[in-house]
């Protein structure tokens, strides 16, 4: 990576508009990847960030398309993980041979086993295991390659508000490490720059471990909330789901630790942590809400599938999982969208 990042963010959302606008404010060549009315609105007017009561709006260079547009030292991967697939061959062109890709998925990532030789837990049938859940056919993990990656745990909130104009929420933390633990030059000057940029970012050891801390609480509360309608503050403080996610928490946790994982937070932490967000919506309630697909697979199936490789029993987690991709069937098949309206007085 060399001293003016040039750097491409591939879906200019929330998360990668956030990442954008900040990064271009402190003297990084950024170019964003986006669609529709929202690349016009950037095109025309720039990208606009909402911190509070402050506005930035960052003139950044932005496509469609990713072909012919050079390669650059830092790609960020900001779209769903279902989105990832159908364009790796596009990711591929904008490297070069020091191109470091950052990963900023939600839930497990497919490169879970890859680069792991350093993790006693991962065994040898498992090294290299490609997780079908968000990698189905092994799309992604046999054309990315794994020695290009650094894997980034996203911690803040944000929406888009209107077309080009993106509004911070909360949270600023934005972790990295590499994959093989090992603690790079690349993955330093990534962490400076975001550093830089106005985020948290520490280098972390062991990133697969700071992933299942987040994805521990996202596998439960993201599909309860999704099928009960209720905010995180509900789930957590009504006592019969509080149980639930104790038990779908506790499933995941034993899977984790059998993969080598370490949990630094308590889980009766996690779960007051959890409630102590409010009357928050979680993103897949949000998506059911506006008849939007929903990030099951990654959130929840490719938890269920690493219970099933390492012989986990995991009945509550399996049964939140059925009954959400029911969900998602109904709302897709008929073009539907559910959303709690309160009763005509």
């Amino acid at each position: 990576i060399i001293s003016v990042m040039k750097v491409c963010v591939v879906g200019a959302g929330a998360i990668g508009g956030l990442l954008a606008v900040k990064m271009a404010a402190s003297g990084v060549d950024v170019h964003v990847i986006a669609r529709g009315t929202h690349l016009e609105a950037i095109k025309e007017h720039g990208l606009r960030l909402i911190e509070g009561e402050t506005e930035t709006c960052a003139k950044v260079s932005a496509t469609k398309e990713m072909t012919n547009i050079g390669t650059f030292d830092v790609v960020f991967i900001c779209v769903k993980g279902h989105r990832i697939a159908p364009i790796v061959d596009e990711l591929n062109a904008l490297c070069n041979e020091q191109t470091v890709l950052v990963s900023t998925q939600n839930g497990i990532p497919w490169w879970y086993f890859q680069e792991a030789d350093h993790i006693p837990q991962v065994t040898e049938q498992l090294k290299n295991h490609s997780i079908e859940a968000v990698d189905p056919g092994s799309v992604i993990s046999s054309t990315l390659d794994p020695k290009r990656i650094i894997g980034c745990v996203v911690y803040p909130a944000a929406h888009i508000k209107a077309p080009g104009i993106v509004q911070h929420v909360e949270g600023n933390r934005f972790p990295v490490g590499e994959l093989n633990g090992s603690e790079s030059e690349r993955v330093k000057k990534l962490s400076e720059m975001l550093i830089r940029s106005g985020f948290k970012s520490p280098v972390l050891p062991d990133v697969r471990s700071e992933l299942w801390l987040k994805c521990w609480g996202s596998c439960c509360f993201n599909p309860l909330s999704a099928l009960t309608h209720s905010t995180l503050e509900q789930i957590c403080t009504f006592p019969l789901t509080r149980k639930l996610a104790e038990e779908v928490m506790t499933e995941a946790q034993t899977i984790g630790e059998k993969l080598g994982a370490t949990f630094r937070v308590p889980l009766e932490r996690r779960i007051n942590g959890a409630a102590a967000v409010g009357n928050h919506k979680t993103s897949m309630l949000q998506d059911a809400e506006e008849g939007r697909a929903m990030e099951i697979d990654a959130l929840v199936g490719s938890v269920v599938e690493l219970g099933r490789l390492t012989s986990v029993q995991t009945p509550h987690l399996n049964t939140i999982y059925w009954c959400v991709k029911l969900l998602a069937n109904t709302l897709s098949s008929s073009s539907l969208q559910v959303k709690a309206q309160p009763i005509p007085s």
